[in-house]
């Protein structure tokens, strides 16, 4: 009988084909842009070498668009959705603490982090950036609205040093001013799982008895599987849920 091997190595890909394309018709060459090559090799890397299964949910937010109407009055100011995002996915790292760990590079410790730094994805002209809110956790509902309007603006404007790309314990990703109802995020290793959003929608339902409206966005977990079970990323995203959906516990 052989031996159990110790390590097991990647498959070697074949290369991707090399295409005359004038044999179909006509063409014109486009720039890839330096950014967009070098972020592509990272993603195409986290694909191949990090087994991948998003899990799909959603959460009500009625609650948290009055609560975030009423609050921003009280403070006198207008706020997003996005730092209740936020504020919700620490209490759930918190809660999870699997979710707030590294894979170490052989594949044989967890990296348990005992910080909430959570990434944001934001699309620029030069490709995706991930900006970083450190400490997360320690900060109130409009030191993260001013990060985050300070740290988009930037990223989109003159860029970002890697510093403040770096560091992250899980991200954000969201397209819910766009459109879509749920897609596949990449994980920004070394983390383990990355939050997709998608665009609210309204539903009927039933409420004691009776038929009424309620909004939702749609929430897409892509998670480690080598870390992460499927039952503990279902959990995971009722939790979230359930903290949009009592979004005075947020503050």
């Amino acid at each position: 009988m052989s031996s159990v091997p110790t390590k097991v190595w990647p498959a070697t890909l074949p290369p991707m084909p090399e295409v005359d394309f004038s044999q179909f018709g006509e063409f014109e060459l486009a720039e890839v842009s330096r950014h967009q090559q070098y972020a592509g090799a990272f993603l195409a890397r986290n694909w191949a070498q990090i087994p991948h299964v998003t899990h799909n949910d959603e959460a009500s937010v009625d609650a948290l668009n009055q609560f975030r109407r009423d609050y921003g009055r009280e403070i006198g100011r207008k706020l997003t959705p996005l730092p209740f995002l936020v504020k919700a996915l620490v209490n759930s790292l918190k809660a999870f603490p699997v979710f707030n760990s590294s894979l170490s590079a052989d594949g044989k410790h967890l990296v348990m982090k005992q910080y909430f730094n959570i990434g944001i994805a934001v699309e620029t002209d030069r490709g995706l950036l991930v900006p970083v809110i450190r400490d997360a956790d320690k900060k109130s509902l409009s030191e993260l609205t001013d990060e985050l309007v300070d740290k988009a603006t930037r990223a989109r404007t003159k860029g970002l040093p890697i510093g403040e790309m770096s560091g992250g314990c899980m991200t954000i990703s969201s397209l819910g001013s766009i459109g879509g109802t749920s897609f596949t995020p990449i994980i920004n290793a070394p983390e383990v799982a990355i939050l997709g959003i998608t665009s609210e929608f309204e539903r009927v339902v039933m409420v004691d008895g009776e038929v009424t409206t309620r909004r939702f966005i749609p929430l897409s977990l892509s998670y480690d599987h080598r870390v992460i079970n499927g039952a503990d990323a279902a959990r995971f995203c009722h939790f979230y849920a359930s903290q949009l959906e009592h979004p005075e516990q947020l503050i």
